[in-house]
């Protein structure tokens, strides 16, 4: 589903696939949203039954808003795309949204050794906090090396989740043996990341493309609400709430880092 040939066209296309759109402008022009599929900052939305997904009466909305992109893309990434398994090994190459999910995730699927690598140390705590066994400052530390020592030889499954080439060719490297690194990070269109063949080739190491963690969302999103309800995915620790007069200190915050997950509340009508 996530992989389907009119992806980019539904999603960052600015219009349903015949060119309409849902909104016009005061002067009855087109409004390109629909950016994702969706685009709102509205009190209602019109969407499509596919998009649907429906949850218990006794879940508060307001939490639920944040499984949309980044966090379901770390948790299914892990969780599906992946696949990793009970005992394993697992490298988050970015501790942002995505890739702290993909760390909780990692917990609760049984992975015995969670990476985390970044740049900032509040982040890295965070990670230790939501799961990681080990965290690794970037900038300090070689983190291929690191990650060697850590597993003796190399990870089982990574994840680059910063759209940064360079990181993503760590994470390749930061493989073991028959390692797979999934991609969802999101570099510009035509990036290109050299790594050596051989290297691949001889340790059968394998390379996975990622969009939103090949979820199929209305079967996901309910069994991550019911992790959380265990206790065994608290993603409600990346969320703060802001109300719509605060837009602009929530977009701050979130290019500082200073809050993973904001979510705006919006009055009733």
């Amino acid at each position: 589903m996530a992989h389907c040939e009119k992806t980019f066209p539904l999603c960052f296309g600015g219009a349903r696939l015949d060119g309409s759109t849902a909104t016009l402008d005061g002067q009855g022009e087109k409004v390109h949203d629909h950016f994702f599929g969706q685009s709102s900052f509205a009190t209602y939305a019109l969407a499509n039954e596919r998009n649907v997904v429906k949850v218990s009466s006794d879940v508060p909305l307001e939490r639920l808003g944040p499984l949309g992109c980044g966090i379901q893309t770390g948790a299914s990434a892990v969780m599906n795309a992946l696949n990793v398994r009970p005992g394993t090994s697992f490298a988050s190459f970015g501790a942002g949204a995505v890739g702290y999910s993909a760390i909780m995730a990692a917990r609760a699927v049984g992975a015995t050794t969670i990476v985390a690598i970044d740049i900032v140390p509040s982040r890295l705590e965070m990670a230790k906090e939501l799961g990681a066994t080990h965290a690794i400052n970037s900038k300090q530390t070689n983190p291929v090396e690191a990650i060697r020592d850590i597993t003796g030889g190399g990870v089982d499954y990574s994840l680059e989740t910063s759209g940064n080439p360079s990181v993503l060719h760590q994470a390749i490297e930061a493989l073991g043996s028959l390692g797979t690194c999934g991609i969802v990070g999101a570099e510009p269109l035509g990036t290109e990341v050299s790594f050596d063949v051989n290297t691949l080739m001889i340790q059968g190491k394998g390379i996975r493309g990622i969009l939103e963690g090949e979820s199929v969302p209305d079967i996901f999103i309910p069994q991550l609400i019911e992790l959380n309800a265990q206790g065994r995915f608290p993603f409600e620790k990346l969320m703060k709430f802001y109300s719509l007069d605060q837009i602009n200190q929530a977009a701050q915050d979130s290019e500082k880092g200073v809050t993973i997950k904001p979510v705006i509340r919006l009055s009733a009508a």
